[in-house]
């Protein structure tokens, strides 16, 4: 049995069975990655896939058993390198992160420049998608960590670590009624159409939840999941914009105006998920506690080494985060 061997049943796998994109990714054969995966199954003893003629059509109930512990092989595999690299160079490597448009665009540059000064020679690369990807990203071990507000929960391997408190603008043009509205409400809010992220982006459960606990049903005319498109048609009058607070800038969109939304649909929170077997380079605790000072090397080692959920909110049960 060879790493390699359980690289390209790993890979086959993530890449719904198909051989030649697999062969693709991984600048390799087809014909080798085949043969690769019936050694194995030879030596094993047990067909890992299923298949019609050439193709492979399934995992079969061992191979799905195979392909997990692979998948698990392989991230120890990938552990004991980075532990090498940390102790032979720890200036040196690779971060990857996913996260969404949102966190990207608004929360991170600043601290990716103060990280890139600090480690010019480690490389970083940012993933984005929806939060559903990211977080199956980390899940999966493809990237060191998540940021995202929605649906990291979902994944049990993820530890949660809060990161900041953030709350929603309500974006109108300068001529809209409701910029001289004293206090402007739910009711108010859902007489006009509506332009705000598409559903399990950057909060979007809170602000759906909000509406129907008021029993109101808003017309939703636009979706996106870029705050600088849901201004660009704010600007064009067909709606008002819903977008998170960070996303407003007082200069670049001073010919709009960003009414306070957080005694209307309450705060949300962001989190950094990441695997508890996931080995962390110093360098990846110190650009978490510059995302998060109170994620410190100490309080996040402590957090991985809790097994129940509940110790873990419970540690940071106290914390008072910082508010966008």
């Amino acid at each position: 049995m060879k790493l390699q061997q359980l690289r390209y049943i790993w890979e086959v796998s993530q890449h719904d069975l198909n051989v030649s994109a697999t062969a693709e990714s991984l600048f390799t054969s087809q014909p080798g990655i085949s043969k690769q995966i019936r050694l194995l199954e030879d030596e094993l003893g047990v067909p890992i896939f299923a298949r019609n003629g050439k193709h492979l059509t399934e995992m079969t109930a061992a191979g799905k058993a195979i392909v997990e512990l692979a998948g698990e092989m392989l991230e120890k595999a990938e552990n004991i390198k980075s532990v090498a690299q940390e102790y032979r160079d720890n200036k040196r490597g690779t971060l990857s992160i996913a996260t969404t448009h949102t966190q990207a665009r608004y929360a991170l540059p600043r601290i990716v420049e103060i990280f890139m000064k600090r480690y010019p020679g480690v490389s970083l690369n940012i993933h984005q998608g929806t939060p559903m990807q990211i977080s199956d990203l980390a899940a999966r071990g493809i990237v060191d960590f998540a940021i995202a507000t929605e649906a990291l929960e979902l994944f049990e391997n993820l530890v949660m670590l809060p990161c900041y408190e953030w709350n929603r603008s309500i974006l109108v043009r300068q001529d809209h009624p409701l910029v001289n509205k004293p206090e402007v409400t739910l009711y108010d809010v859902a007489e006009y159409p509506l332009i705000t992220y598409v559903f399990g982006f950057t909060g979007r459960s809170r602000l759906d939840e909000a509406f129907d606990q008021c029993n109101l049903h808003p017309q939703v005319v636009l979706t996106a999941v870029d705050a600088d498109v849901i201004k660009t048609y704010v600007r064009l009058g067909l709606g008002i914009g819903i977008i998170a607070r960070m996303a407003y800038d007082a200069e670049a969109d001073k010919d709009l105006v960003a009414l306070d939304a957080s005694n209307l649909f309450g705060k949300s929170i962001t989190f950094i998920g990441l695997r508890r077997d996931k080995f962390l380079r110093g360098y990846i605790y110190e650009f978490i506690e510059l995302f998060a000072p109170h994620l410190t090397r100490q309080v996040i080692e402590k957090a991985v080494s809790l097994r129940d959920k509940k110790d873990i909110e419970a540690l940071f049960k106290h914390l008072r985060l910082p508010s966008y």
